[in-house]
């Protein structure tokens, strides 16, 4: 033969052959056909079995000598393959209703590996019997198979919805199907409704098919995803395993009784090992595997006190105890993939039933005709015997004898053929009423055919009855339970942390320190208690810079102490550079976030914000815009009927209503609180409450106490008050006090000093100032801060 070369672009050649080898995947390996429920490799594995003769109540066979007959009859295939397949169909915890029996190891819900099909054994379930009814009264088309040698069949009569009860999962080229297994009675019963409303709504159907149902239990978190999947194909849904907690002496322990579907026991049990060690996961004393042929039993023993809601909240954060499966109920229908809802899928099994039903009774009608038509030649050979023994008497052959009962009794030549193989028994009286009575009820049988052929009802009567045998047969319950709450499938950071009230202290040596209760409060040596808060390990400390930034730490990272610790440094939780300085500690609590945070700068500015603004997840966040070289210099929680008291470095100073300040948002700047002189500046920002005194203390380390009824409130943006009489003193604080309170007082040379305010001299607000601290080598007041209890060792 001539050589013929014809020139093509690759490009056509490679989307020809892709195309190809895309249809050949999705319609004859990965997806699963939405009548029969099943893959080609399954439905060939089923069919091959059926051929060997594996049904349920024969013994098993090796598994090597069903993969083999699978591969040399129907599926020319990789026998690890079919194996794997095979294998999948007899896993109680991958299918909802098992199809194979296998007989051997099998695998397990750890990730174990099958034993090799030539040590297994394994043979049909009735179930999978029954997907097979009636296959050989042509209720289904057969095809050649990969060599034309023999004929398979292109789709199983199943019974069962399959499709539904064990579900598929697959991926093609360009799609894949996840659809979820669910129970045999409900998927029944929603057939059974839809039979007699065929319009019947989602929400009516949901009635019946309330979710999915898991072979391994577990419980399903909320409807909406299960509601979407079932209206549009597509979906998520939420799967959290089921648990129990049982006391074990003084201790508690959470018990894993299921887990979610398609979960590894042992890589659940690795991952929660994991989490433990590096601390995600605390109070956790043990964690054992108690599995076995009484079912699935995970302890995780907790430590003495532990809160096992929390915990358990945690597992289902962090690990695969809580999860989430992927719904995409693609099948193929009528070789074209396609996504499809609840009820299409539905009315897809019983439109296929009722093919299946109707090619059924056609077969049996044809065959009732066949044997009534003989029987009929029967019963008038009989009649006129002695006619039909001369007939066959005188007949020189068997074609002549055929051909005489025709003519002589009227007859076809399928009825003559069958009175010449008639056997002399039949001419027994009792063997001639059989004959009549087969007669009968075939004419019976002919008629209840025709009627189920011709009436839709009547079909649907027996399509009725079969759904309702199956149901009978294999029905059971529910595995998984469906938890209607939507929020218990979110888990909140509150959720995971024990909520106990807390009393947080910081020092002046920035030491932070957590504890139950005010008693535990302790500075170490040198160090003084400057801010105390209270509040629960749920909320969050905000520290407020003198460069307007915030810094958030919730308070459950904070380690509890007691007794005589000192806490823990801020360095340990938070990087802030060491060119900031923390003014202020605040507890973010439900309390604080209704009232203002206002602050006052350097600059003479005050601003105020309603404390919920302060509420994120970010680690720093801005307080204030500030001008440039201003500086925070006090930060205090307001409700808006307060009092502000500003100081400053000329010892000025100004009392205000808080309200004449308007509260605006984060990043702001705010509004003037005093009209500064040149090269003035804010040094103190006090709230006046309920305080007797105004504490004013130079930067010399002079200072005095007077009454705060000398200290005149006026309007807001005025040059305020002189606090002392002499202009030659500098500020370093101007502190609102009582007689009993104690104030800290710093220098530049890092010396504290603590003084009580009664020990202080009273004058009037513009008399002298004494000497309260002796500062020695030209050290300087830096800060003075009211501390809010009594030093310790002036406690003794």
């Amino acid at each position: 033969m001539a050589e013929k070369i014809r020139s093509i672009a690759i490009e056509d050649k490679m989307k020809d052959s892709y195309l190809s080898y895309s249809l050949s995947v999705i319609a004859s390996r990965a997806l699963p056909d939405v009548r029969d429920g099943l893959k080609p490799v399954h439905r060939r594995i089923l069919y091959a079995a059926r051929e060997l003769g594996l049904t349920h109540d024969k013994p098993h066979k090796k598994s090597a000598r069903i993969v083999g007959e699978v591969l040399g009859k129907y599926h020319p295939h990789g026998d690890a393959s079919v194996y794997d397949a095979m294998v999948r169909m007899a896993q109680y915890f991958n299918q909802r209703y098992c199809l194979i029996d296998g007989h051997g190891n099998f695998g397990s819900i750890d990730g174990d590996s099958p034993a090799a099909m030539r040590y297994t054994e394994a043979r049909l379930t009735e179930l999978a019997e029954d997907i097979m009814a009636d296959i050989t009264q042509d209720t289904v088309d057969f095809v050649d198979n990969f060599d034309g040698s023999l004929q398979e069949p292109e789709i199983l009569p199943t019974k069962v919805p399959n499709l539904l009860i064990n579900g598929a999962s697959g991926i093609a080229v360009g799609m894949s199907t996840s659809i979820p297994p669910h129970n045999l009675g409900e998927v029944v019963d929603a057939m059974v409704h839809l039979l007699k409303h065929p319009n019947a709504k989602l929400e009516t159907i949901m009635k019946y098919i309330p979710g999915p149902d898991f072979p391994t239990g577990a419980k399903i978190v909320g409807l909406s995803g299960i509601k979407k999947a079932y209206k549009t194909g597509n979906g998520k849904i939420t799967l959290r395993a089921r648990t129990q907690i049982e006391k074990k002496g003084r201790k508690k322990q959470i018990i894993i009784k299921e887990i979610p579907y398609h979960l590894n026991k042992v890589k659940l049990l690795e991952d929660i090992a994991e989490l433990i060690n590096k601390g995600k996961i605390d109070n956790v004393s043990d964690l054992r595997d108690e599995s076995d042929q009484e079912g699935l039993r995970i302890v995780v023993e907790l430590k003495s006190g532990a809160d096992p809601d929390i915990i358990l909240n945690q597992l289902y954060k962090f690990t695969s105890l809580q999860t989430n499966y992927r719904i995409n109920m693609l099948a193929l229908d009528g070789k074209q993939p396609r996504v499809m809802d609840l009820i299409t899928i539905l009315k897809n099994f019983i439109n296929f039933r009722r093919q299946v039903i109707t090619r059924r009774t056609k077969y049996k009608l044809n065959k009732a005709k066949e044997r009534f038509h003989l029987l009929q030649g029967l019963i008038t050979a009989i009649d006129k015997l002695d006619l039909v023994i001369s007939i066959i008497r005188h007949s020189k052959s068997t074609k002549e004898a055929r051909q005489k009962l025709q003519e002589k009794l009227v007859i076809t030549e399928k009825q003559a053929e069958a009175i010449l193989r008639m056997r002399l028994q039949k001419l027994v009286g009792m063997e001639e009423e059989k004959l009549h009575q087969e007669s009968a009820g075939l004419e019976e049988q002919i008629k209840y055919y025709k009627k189920i052929l011709n009436n839709k009802n009547e079909l649907d009567k027996v399509l009725k009855k079969e759904l309702l045998d199956i149901k009978n047969k294999y029905a059971d319950k529910r595995k998984t339970e469906i938890i209607e709450d939507e929020e218990k499938a979110i888990i909140e950071k509150t959720d995971l942390i024990k909520k106990e009230k807390v009393f947080l202290t910081f020092s002046y040596r920035q030491n932070i320190k957590r504890t139950t209760s005010s008693e535990y409060a302790r500075a170490g040596k040198n160090d003084y208690i400057i801010d105390t808060m209270t509040g629960t390990t749920l909320d969050t400390l905000l520290f407020f810079t003198n460069t307007g930034d915030v810094y958030t730490l919730p308070v459950h990272k904070i380690p509890e102490h007691h007794g005589l610790s000192t806490g823990d440094n801020i360095k340990d939780f938070l990087k802030i550079p060491l060119s900031k300085k923390i003014v202020k500690v605040i507890c973010l609590n439900e309390e604080t976030k209704e009232k203002y945070i206002t602050i006052a700068t350097k600059q003479g500015m005050v601003k105020k914000t309603i404390g919920g603004e302060y509420q994120t997840t970010y680690s720093r966040i801005k307080a204030i815009k500030l001008n440039k070289g201003d500086e925070v210099v006090g930060v205090e929680i307001t409700d808006g009927n307060q009092e502000i008291l500003l100081g400053t470095k000329k010892a000025k100073t100004i009392r205000f209503e808080e309200d004449s300040v308007s509260d605006t948002g984060r990043n702001t700047i705010g509004s003037i609180g005093i009209k500064l002189a040149k090269g003035d500046e804010v040094v103190s920002f006090n709230l006046v409450n309920n305080n007797t005194s105004v504490v004013s203390i130079s930067k010399t380390g002079r200072g005095k106490r007077s009454p705060i009824e000398e200290y005149n409130p006026q309007n807001r943006n005025g040059k305020g008050l002189k606090t002392c009489g002499s202009s030659i003193y500098k500020m370093a604080g101007v502190i609102c006090a009582n007689p009993d309170d104690y104030i800290l007082i710093t220098t530049g040379n890092e010396k504290l000093y603590t003084v009580k305010v009664n020990d202080l001299t009273e004058t009037s607000r513009t008399g002298n100032m004494y000497e309260v601290v002796s500062l020695k080598n030209d050290d300087k007041i830096t800060g003075v801060e009211k501390l809010p209890f009594a030093p310790e060792e002036d406690n003794n």
